[in-house]
């Protein structure tokens, strides 16, 4: 009798005696399967973007500029940084001036009132010019050039938002003199060189200790890391150090001249009063306002501001729920049309504190000072600008679309934008019917570098302002930059 054979049912992948390797390739391909063509988390189909797009990255960038204008278009050349040099060597040479001509150092006691007005000089210029009212004023004046004069002048206004460096080159310049200061303090007051009281040396030491303390906090990476430490250290130690600046100056003009006339004929009293009033002002306008806050997504929260006006268009308003210890800055939106006033901001999740206000809505919030021009602002000085914007990016652009103050055209990337931003969308359409919005949850992400040159091409815009986080940011404007094509993006200098 023939035998029967009996043919073995194939072993499923998660049997005992299934090889590993095979179990797991088969289910790595079950999974493939399951989820291919199709976005985690968003369910959505994956699909390539269509021909209105991609045509955008086909437009084929231009040749570098010439090496000499390629190294000034280089980050750590530019103008921010420049001014951080213009006012170190500045002070460079008035320290070779003291040393060389001046005699400072050279007669029977330190020409200690000389470096203190330095020294006081720089902090003055340094807080001045952060001032809220001076900020909005360095922007008009930039702004004013029509925009029939040559481009390269435009371009180079147009980096008044670097104004940053000032304050940087100023603060450390007048910490080190100060540091100059004191030692001299102590020198002649060991040698026995003039009149240096006590009181006078103690108040300075303290003093320099407590700038020393703010430069190093404000240092970039220490900054970025510590955020929150270096904005309470610098508002505290910041009042501080004026308060003890003012009980030094008293203490030197009173030992060294003597008389309250001499308070009003001292460069150092005036120079101190600015400073003073430069830092209370945005202070004596602290207030307290209603909010009602829209959530469209668990990502984003559109708040609302109860305000008698309109804020200055592009601008930027600081908002705190704890004033004495922290405060973050938006960009200040329009209100709609139907709406019965006030403005508003976009806040999306980026850290601890912007989560906490999206999952802890506030009902108000503080505000001081007054609106500030953004870095956007600059826009009026070009005929046609490409805006290019991801995800919250939106919003400080937005209120640029709605004005329609100069001829634009938007690119905005972000991740499916009617589901994250809900109602925003209509108002950037009806603002820009013809706007480039890339969803990256259906096309994944694009080369933004190449999406914002073929938008700008395409356009013929003559300059580009990139609102992003900072590693797009960078990678957009000095990319545009190094091929000749004027480009504007934040720098994080704050």
């Amino acid at each position: 009798m023939q035998s029967i054979q009996r043919v073995q049912p194939p072993k499923s992948p998660g049997s005992p005696n299934t090889c590993p390797r095979e179990a797991v390739i088969f289910r790595v391909a079950e999974a493939m399967r399951k989820f291919s063509g199709r976005i985690k988390g968003f369910g959505r189909p994956f699909t390539g973007p269509p021909r209105s797009l991609t045509r955008l990255l086909e437009v084929e960038l231009p040749p570098p500029v010439p090496r000499i204008r390629r190294i000034l278009k280089n980050p750590r050349v530019m103008p921010y940084h420049r001014l951080i040099v213009l006012v170190v060597a500045a002070n460079v040479a008035v320290g070779w001036y003291a040393v060389a001509s001046g005699g400072w150092w050279a007669g029977q006691a330190t020409a200690l009132t000389s470096i203190e007005t330095v020294a006081l000089a720089n902090v003055t210029l340094a807080v001045v010019v952060r001032q809220q009212w001076l900020v909005n004023a360095l922007f008009w004046l930039a702004t004013r050039a029509p925009t029939t004069w040559p481009l390269p002048v435009r371009w180079a206004l147009a980096k008044i938002y670097h104004f940053g460096g000032l304050h940087v080159g100023a603060a450390v310049s007048g910490t080190t003199w100060y540091l100059v200061f004191v030692v001299s303090l102590m020198y002649d007051h060991l040698r026995q060189r003039g009149h240096v009281p006590v009181p006078n040396l103690v108040v300075s030491g303290a003093l320099v200790t407590l700038f020393v303390v703010m430069s190093i906090l404000a240092v970039p990476p220490l900054r970025v890391r510590a955020h929150d430490t270096f904005e309470v250290t610098h508002r505290f130690c910041g009042w501080a150090a004026l308060a003890l600046a003012w009980i030094n100056t008293v203490l030197s003009v009173t030992t060294q001249h003597g008389g309250a006339y001499a308070l009003l004929t001292t460069p150092t009293v005036w120079l101190l009063t600015m400073a003073t009033v430069s830092v209370a002002l945005p202070w004596l306008l602290l207030r307290k306002v209603r909010v009602d806050t829209e959530r469209p997504s668990a990502h984003v929260a559109v708040v609302n501001l109860d305000s008698p006006s309109q804020p200055l268009i592009g601008s930027t308003q600081m908002v705190s729920r704890r004033p004495l210890l922290e405060w973050h800055s938006f960009a200040n939106i329009s209100a709609p049309e139907e709406s019965s006033g006030g403005h508003r901001m976009v806040v999306s999740r980026a850290g601890d504190w912007t989560s906490d206000f999206i999952d802890n809505p506030p009902t108000h919030l503080w505000v001081r000072g007054m609106p500030t021009a953004g870095m956007a602002n600059v826009a009026p000085l070009f005929r046609k600008v490409l805006f290019v914007a991801t995800g919250s990016g939106i919003g400080p652009v937005l209120a640029h679309l709605l004005t329609g103050e100069v001829s634009s055209h938007l690119v905005w990337v972000t991740r499916n934008p009617r589901r994250t931003y809900g109602a925003l969308v209509d108002e950037v359409l009806a603002a820009q019917p013809d706007a480039v919005i890339w969803d990256t949850d259906a096309y994944g992400k694009p080369d933004m570098l190449r999406l914002a040159y073929g938008a700008y091409a395409t356009f013929g815009a003559e300059a580009v302002i990139c609102v992003a986080n900072k590693k797009v940011t960078w990678q957009v404007v000095h990319g545009l930059e190094l091929v000749g094509v004027p480009a504007y993006g934040p720098i994080w200098d704050a």
